[in-house]
């Protein structure tokens, strides 16, 4: 294991923090697999990511948790800014980064994520075909979540007061006030809507999962830019690579899985459902991430092969 820091290719002024985790025996001059693995909102790669990461490392991959742009120790401000562009961007930005280490297989290269680091690397891979495979752990589609609800119980218009005060906030910002910030998860128990919302208030503010680096807010100004992004958009045309969707059965977000694999166009796509887990279980229960990297590895070592059929020319 191995913490590095590059430039984000995208902004050459903010230098991102990663962890990059080796397989056993690693060997430098071998050419390996590698797998992108993103954090959910308000996470940092010492948490859930960084977790998967290392688990799939032990599977034969190089495996790489950052923290995403403006978030954790990569730089950037506002700090906790949470604009689903670059986050989306961010993706391929790992992935540049990749293709310029020796040992990594520019040609095997997939990418996963938790929580709303599954809806940024759907969106990815839609955007970028050098991913050659799909995989998401609790997806959120952070735009769905924040203009229908963590159940979709709200319509799309009514939503519209939260992209005015995320407006306002760019107001107040621009005229030198603090920025404003906006919570991720809840910030205290008693703000929890249910158990598994509190769980998630657990999971951040709690020695459960808590991080200095991850403070399980944002900046109000994401607003605006989250309630009308969709991180699925046009998955019916170009999210065509190999996709393994993953979420417990008593998940309130499972219908933003159920979303991606229904949207998403590949002809090798498959669902799995942990059952009897809810969204935060599969952060950090042991038998669930047991059970989930028990997919997880086959799935990308089947689709990050050394040998496969080549793709027929346009």
């Amino acid at each position: 294991m191995t913490k590095v820091t590059f430039p984000n290719s995208n902004n050459r002024s903010i230098d991102m923090s990663a962890v990059l985790n080796f397989p056993e025996d690693f060997d430098e001059n071998e050419s390996y697999p590698a797998i992108i693995v993103s954090h959910p909102g308000g996470g940092v790669k010492e948490q859930t990511s960084g977790t998967y990461a290392k688990k799939l490392a032990e599977r034969g991959f190089v495996a790489i948790a950052y923290d995403a742009s403006y978030q954790g120790e990569s730089g950037g401000l506002p700090r906790q800014l949470e604009n689903p562009q670059v986050r989306t961007e961010d993706v391929s930005a790992v992935l540049d980064y990749l293709t310029t280490l020796p040992y990594v297989d520019n040609d095997r290269i997939g990418a996963m994520g938790i929580c709303a680091g599954g809806g940024y690397t759907a969106n990815a891979a839609i955007d970028d075909p050098r991913i050659k495979a799909v995989a998401t752990v609790s997806a959120v589609n952070i735009g769905q979540m924040f203009r229908n609800g963590w159940d979709n119980s709200v319509a799309d218009a009514d939503a519209a007061p939260v992209v005015q005060m995320g407006a306002e906030a760019r107001t107040a910002d621009a005229g030198g006030d603090d920025p404003q910030t906006f919570p991720l998860a809840p910030l205290n128990e008693a703000d929890a809507p249910n158990e598994e919302l509190r769980q998630a208030w657990e999971y951040y503010h709690t020695p459960r999962a808590e991080y200095p680096t991850a403070p399980g807010f944002m900046t109000a100004r994401s607003l605006s830019q989250i309630i009308p992004y969709d991180a699925y958009f046009k998955a019916e045309a170009f999210l065509t690579r190999p996709l393994l969707v993953i979420a417990g059965s008593k998940a309130g977000s499972k219908w933003m899985s159920d979303d991606l694999f229904e949207r998403a166009a590949s002809s090798d796509k498959r669902m799995h459902v942990v059952e009897g887990a809810n969204h935060m279980d599969m952060y950090d229960g042991e038998g669930e991430i047991s059970e989930a990297i028990g997919e997880l590895a086959p799935f990308f070592q089947k689709n990050l092969a050394e040998t496969r059929v080549s793709e027929p020319a346009e």
